[in-house]
């Protein structure tokens, strides 16, 4: 599977996806108006990383800012994600917040507690 890389804007974050090392990351901002549109494309590729995934998955998260329904489209990211570890496969979440950043920091312990995988909060140094 190719990997994938989108520029990250003002709006939207930027994802590099290197499937072959099994790396995601999201980093920026990701206040777009139409986040169902942006994130259905990436639920789409690991869709498709799920049929043959790499033995460990890492799923970087390295957000400065995302709006409401930005945070329903990452849920759904995370549960895909969570098929691989409910099958065996090593997988983990790096959730990254700014030195006091709370409200970065809050979301992380949020999605830590409803989400079946093994998540980190790590402060950016």
């Amino acid at each position: 599977m190719d990997n994938v890389f989108i520029e990250g804007t003002d709006r939207t974050p930027e994802v590099t996806f290197k499937f072959s090392e099994g790396n995601l990351t999201l980093s920026g901002r990701s206040i777009t108006e139409n986040p169902i549109h942006f994130y259905k494309k990436l639920s789409s590729y690991i869709e498709l990383y799920l049929k043959n995934p790499h033995p460990i998955t890492l799923f970087k998260v390295e957000l400065e800012y995302f709006n409401t329904s930005t945070s329903k489209c990452l849920v759904d990211l995370f549960k895909q994600l969570e098929i691989l570890h409910l099958q065996g496969k090593e997988v983990k979440i790096e959730w990254f917040y700014e030195d006091q950043d709370e409200e970065i920091m809050d979301a992380g312990y949020e999605y830590k507690d409803i989400i079946n995988i093994p998540f980190e909060i790590k402060l950016i140094k």
